[in-house]
């Protein structure tokens, strides 16, 4: 990519997106595309159309999607799969039909199989059952990756998928309902701290309720009080985690870098499996995880493990030797990550 090409990145407002458009903005790319769900709805066939006849764009980055954590996923399945799937199915065929020169698809980890052999290698794709609670929003994963392939391999195109491990850092979710574990945690314990200091004012004005009354019976329901924070799950299942600038200094290497013909060997009969895993290679349990976000925010209460709830996956660690071949590793460990990530949702809440 030449600094001046037009780069259009879908869904530039989320964790991902504006990730990886603060990395491009950095290296001096300076004609970057990017519109709002309001101003654009990428579900709709006709507006997004019109949106890459007018525009022409010569690269395009897929950040777009519907997500949320292991609650979100479960309740809101029919949401999750045709929202997703409208959103690639209309970016990824206008991105062919405008020739644009490159695209990257930007999906998730829990496309692989609830039992994939671990860590997770690219090849483990579709060899067996996904986790249920996921399912929905995995196998519009799997269709994105699946139409990338396709369309490169009948048409001569150049897609790019990526699939990230799970993502923290600037601009997260940090909903107590629709959150991943990661901020979730971050958030519940750093209002579990206020509320053992007697912050009071500090919890009305974070969750943007009325009283201190009405806000520690809305932290009940999650768990929350001044003496202990509820975790949902035995706190044994093991999670990797990447600061999201490092998924995006990623991303914005393999689209300078890389094309789609440096994902797979020519000795291979059946092109599959192209998409490329993103992480650390590394994980923690979720117990762990929990209690280096207590020692980062110094809370002096309890962890409550309550395994009436599910744990989701018992593992879920990728396999980043493709990625590490390809030439980028990451540099933000966990602990180094989380410190960032608290420091800036207290600068930003």
């Amino acid at each position: 990519m030449n600094k001046t090409d037009k780069i259009y990145i879908a869904g530039h407002r989320g964790l991902v997106g504006s990730a990886i458009l603060e990395n491009l903005q950095q290296k001096g790319y300076s004609n970057i595309v990017t519109k709002t769900h309001r101003e654009l709805d990428l579900t709709n066939q006709i507006a997004v159309a019109d949106f890459f006849n007018k525009e022409q764009p010569e690269y395009v980055i897929l950040a777009a999607a519907k997500v949320g954590g292991i609650i979100a996923n479960n309740i809101y399945r029919a949401d999750f799969i045709y929202e997703n799937m409208m959103i690639q199915n209309n970016v990824i065929h206008q991105s062919y039909v405008s020739q644009v020169k490159k695209l990257l698809f930007l999906g998730s980890t829990c496309i692989y199989p609830k039992n994939a052999p671990q860590p997770m290698k690219e090849g483990s794709l579709l060899t067996d059952i996904l986790e249920y609670t996921n399912e929905p929003y995995a196998i519009a994963k799997i269709a994105g990756i699946k139409m990338c392939e396709s369309y490169n391999l009948q048409y001569g195109t150049n897609f790019i998928s990526v699939m990230p491990t799970n993502l923290y850092g600037p601009n997260d979710n940090f909903d107590l309902e629709k959150s991943h574990v990661l901020p979730a945690l971050v958030r519940k314990i750093h209002l579990a701290k206020l509320l053992s200091e007697s912050k009071f004012d500090e919890v009305v004005k974070d969750l943007g309720v009325n009283s201190i009354s009405e806000a520690k019976a809305y932290l009940e329901t999650f768990g929350v009080s001044e003496n202990s924070v509820e975790i949902w799950g035995s706190g044994k299942p093991k999670r990797e985690f990447l600061w999201s600038k490092d998924m995006a200094d990623a991303c914005v290497f393999i689209m300078e870098k890389r094309d789609f013909s440096d994902t797979y060997s020519d000795e291979e009969k059946e092109i599959r499996n192209t998409h490329i895993n993103i992480g650390t290679g590394i994980d923690v349990s979720i117990k762990e995880l929990a209690e280096i976000i207590q020692d980062i925010i110094d809370f002096k209460g309890h962890l409550v493990f309550n395994t009436d709830k599910p744990d989701g996956t018992m593992r879920k660690l990728t396999d980043v030797s493709k990625l590490n071949s390809l030439g980028w590793k990451h540099t933000v460990e966990l602990k180094e990550g989380i410190i960032k990530i608290y420091k800036w949702y207290v600068s930003n809440k």
